[in-house]
C-alpha cells in the first residue's frame, strides 16, 4: 500500500499541519462517490496519481513509522485522497492496527467510504483506540444509516448551495464545515473533524463535478 506524507501542507484549507494521501486502490469499489470524487480532478488528482502508481510516496509501513515519530498532541489529517488500507475489498484489520498504534499521543482523523460489516466493526475499534474515523455518507438519509451504527463520528455531502446547518431526516444536526464558509478557518483551526461528536459535518459539493453532485442529491 503506497502513501504519501507531506508534513506540513500547504493547503489553505488543512492548514499547516501533516497530511496523507493513499493510493486509489484503498478506495472501496461500491463507493458512491468514485466517479464523483474531487480528487480525481486538478493538481491533487496529479498527485494521487504517482501516489497510485508508486513513483511517490513510502510503503505503509515506513509511513506509520514516520507517524509515530510526530510530536505527542500534533494534529495531522490522513487522506486528503484515498481511503483505509483494504484486503479482499474490506479494511485490511492489520494495517490499520499498525496506524492506529502509530497515532497514539498524536491526534489523527480520517474519513471512510468503507461501509461493510467487517469495516464498520474496525471503524469502530479505531475509534476507541484514538484514531477518530469520520464514516462518510452519500446524503442526509444515509448520514442517518451511517450514525445508527454508532462506530463513530460521521460527515456528510451536501449541495454546493447549502451554507446553512440542517438536520438529517431522523433529526440530526448537521453543521457545515467551518472551512468552506471562512477564508480564516481550516482544519489546523477548527479541529471538529478530529472529535468524538454527535453532530454530523456537512461538506458542500465543491469542485469540476459539482454540479454532478447537486443533481443526484437532488434526485436522493
Amino acid at each position: 500500500m503506497q502513501v504519501h506524507l507531506t508534513l506540513k501542507s500547504a493547503n489553505a484549507k488543512t492548514g499547516p499541519i501533516p497530511v496523507s494521501t493513499t493510493e486509489r486502490a484503498s478506495c472501496p469499489p461500491d463507493c458512491a462517490m468514485r466517479a464523483e470524487c474531487y480528487a480525481a480532478s486538478g493538481p491533487l488528482a496529479l498527485h494521487w496519481a504517482a501516489v497510485s502508481a508508486g513513483t511517490r510516496g513510502t510503503s505503509w509501513g515506513q509511513f506509520c513509522e514516520t507517524i509515530a515519530q510526530l510530536p505527542d498532541g500534533q494534529l495531522w489529517r490522513h487522506n486528503q485522497a484515498g481511503d483505509l488500507p483494504t484486503a479482499s475489498g474490506s479494511i485490511d484489520a492489520v494495517k490499520l492496527g499498525q496506524l492506529v498504534a502509530a497515532n497514539q499521543g498524536k491526534r489523527g482523523f480520517t474519513y471512510s467510504h468503507h461501509r461493510d460489516a467487517a469495516s464498520i466493526a474496525w471503524i469502530r475499534h479505531a475509534n476507541a483506540w484514538g484514531f477518530t474515523v469520520n464514516l462518510s455518507a452519500n446524503d442526509l438519509a444515509d448520514a442517518d444509516a451511517l450514525a445508527d451504527h454508532q462506530a463513530g463520528p460521521v460527515v456528510v455531502v451536501l449541495p454546493s448551495t447549502q451554507n446553512q446547518n440542517t438536520t438529517t431526516p431522523a433529526g440530526r444536526t448537521v453543521v457545515i464545515c467551518p472551512a468552506t464558509q471562512r477564508a480564516d478557518v481550516s482544519c489546523a483551526s477548527c479541529q471538529l473533524c478530529q472529535r468524538q461528536r454527535a453532530a454530523i459535518v456537512g461538506f458542500p459539493a465543491h469542485g469540476s463535478r459539482h454540479r454532478v453532485i447537486n443533481m443526484r442529491l437532488a434526485n436522493a
